[in-house]
């Protein structure tokens, strides 16, 4: 189809929506296609289209908020390294927050360029969370981690394939360093197929408006979606803002890490200085300034236009600043492991500061974790190694007009709760509790929602728990006179049906199978008085 390079409204709609289709097809093709249950039970991925400056244009319906950060990083990171040596064919690959602009080592990057006539016109990728990427413990994030270096393999950007031709020695190399290498290797190929799915689908597209239209539209996608967000911004009241949180610990002993933040308003003009935030600490809790650009571009987006379509225009309409070395601006060589648990608390201290400016929109504090359990062992039915990894959901936040949802996932994540029969089947493990947290849910006008309870106990051998929580001790906020939800808990239950607390961040804890891991995710804060 022949066009001019200019599209009209009614085509650009078209064209745009063509793209977010290619984008929710290779998002299911890389879940259907996958080993891990993290990746094809879980939905622990992501998939884009970006155009030839690396600028994000599309986003598959179910992506995770995060991963746009990790992804708009390795398109930064490839286009410095490589420039103009990039070619059709090739494929890239990182995971490294402090060299390829990832965000947490276990969620690998892969990028396909894709060109036509000549020229590059946009980059294919997808992100997906592997359940291990090895480091000192299994799954890659227990907490007491206190160094990049042992959080796992650290990648930077490199060519997984070179004009098409696989680099099978990198991928040997990376398959060394992990466990579970075939599971691994199931994913990679996984996403590489994902990724050439879009190559495909994408030229089909270019093929039908040409070239200079595709790149005018991806401009245009940009421009119409930075007019969307400017209108949304004008609507926060003129005014300067405040508010801080913490974090419970880093792990490591250091606890009440806080996260402080000023919103200046003025204007449409809309910034987000995070002075006054804690320095980086030595536990595994930090996260990059890509990572605080996203948390904080996603609570604007959820408070002001929920339906906006997320693009480059979404992550550069707002300035994020944050002190160079503090907690949500980390330097080498932090540990980042846990950075989904600081995400979350940079949305709640921006919901926080803006509540008085938005009181209908605003939530109150949701579970504001990802409470992470991983079992891992050796499966007795087969002799093989296993790696359970999952980010158990909690409440969400109360808001005007409506109570918080129970069990769900809330703020930078959208992944699923793992069904207990795929737990089953996968894995030498007994669900003996699945339900929710009575009465967890912060009480108000309208409650939060409650958290998630799940018991697991390892079958016919010992295994291996980490646990990784937050809101275990600093309670999720209620707003306007709502109450507080519940904190959340990890316990043993013992042979005799007693119970040993556990710390909120539990390392390489030995689990016999009379014992039972208990997870108990926070609930949520209430909105209004009751």
């Amino acid at each position: 189809m022949s066009m001019t390079a200019e599209m009209d409204p009614i085509t650009l709609e078209i064209f745009s929506n063509a793209l977010r289709s290619i984008t929710d097809e290779t998002f299911i093709a890389l879940m259907k296609s996958s080993y891990s249950t993290n990746i094809k039970e879980r939905h622990d991925h992501s998939t884009a289209i970006m155009d030839a400056k690396g600028r994000l244009i599309a986003q598959a319906e179910n992506s995770l908020p995060i991963h746009v950060a990790s992804m708009e990083g390795l398109m930064r990171s490839l286009l410095a390294k490589y420039g103009d040596d990039i070619h059709a064919g090739d494929l890239y690959l990182a995971n490294d927050p402090h060299t390829a602009g990832g965000t947490h080592l276990p969620d690998i990057n892969l990028a396909v360029p894709v060109f036509a006539e000549g020229r590059l016109l946009g980059f294919v990728a997808n992100i997906a969370h592997h359940a291990d990427v090895g480091g000192m413990a299994p799954g890659s994030m227990s907490g007491g981690m206190t160094e990049i270096y042992q959080e796992g393999l650290r990648i930077p950007v490199m060519r997984l394939f070179d004009r098409g031709r696989l680099n099978e020695e990198l991928l040997d190399f990376i398959l060394l360093n992990v466990r579970l290498p075939v599971e691994r290797r199931g994913d990679y190929y996984a996403q590489i197929a994902a990724c050439r799915l879009g190559e495909r689908r994408l030229g089909e597209v270019i093929a039908r408006y040409g070239a200079a239209a595709t790149a005018a539209g991806m401009n245009q996608i940009i421009e119409r979606s930075s007019q969307r967000m400017a209108a949304a911004l004008a609507r926060i009241p003129d005014g300067v803002y405040r508010f801080e949180d913490a974090m419970d610990d880093d792990g490591v002993g250091n606890e009440d890490l806080t996260i402080a933040v000023t919103v200046t308003a003025k204007g449409g003009d809309v910034r987000f200085d995070f002075t006054g935030t804690c320095p980086q600490t030595p536990g595994n809790v930090n996260c990059t300034h890509n990572a605080t650009v996203a948390s904080v571009t996603y609570a604007v987006k959820a408070l002001l236009d929920p339906n906006a379509p997320n693009t480059q225009a979404v992550i550069d309409c707002v300035e994020v600043t944050a002190p160079q070395g503090c907690l949500i601006n980390c330097v080498f060589p932090a540990p980042v492991a846990g950075r989904a648990h600081t995400c979350q608390r940079i949305i709640d201290v921006v919901m926080g500061a803006l509540a008085p400016a938005l009181p209908l929109q605003v939530t109150a504090a949701p579970n504001g974790a990802n409470t992470m359990a991983v079992f891992s062992g050796t499966d007795p039915r087969t002799g093989q190694g296993y790696v359970y990894l999952e980010t158990v959901g909690g409440g969400g936040g109360a808001r005007a007009a409506k109570h918080g949802k129970d069990g769900v996932q809330t703020g930078i994540t959208n992944t699923s709760n793992l069904p207990v029969e795929a737990i089953e089947q996968e894995y030498p493990l007994l669900v003996e509790e699945y339900g929710l947290v009575p009465d967890s849910g912060g009480k108000g006008q309208y409650n939060g929602g409650r958290g998630i309870r799940r018991v697991v106990r390892p079958v016919g051998h010992t295994c291996i728990f980490n646990g990784v929580g937050e809101r275990f001790r600093l309670a999720p906020w209620g707003v306007f006179g709502g109450e507080d939800g519940k904190a959340g808990r990890f316990a043993l239950r013992l042979g005799s049906g007693s119970e040993e607390p556990l710390p909120p961040k539990t390392g390489n804890r030995t689990l016999r199978e009379d014992q039972a891991a208990i997870v108990e995710s926070p609930g949520a804060g209430g909105y209004g008085q009751a």
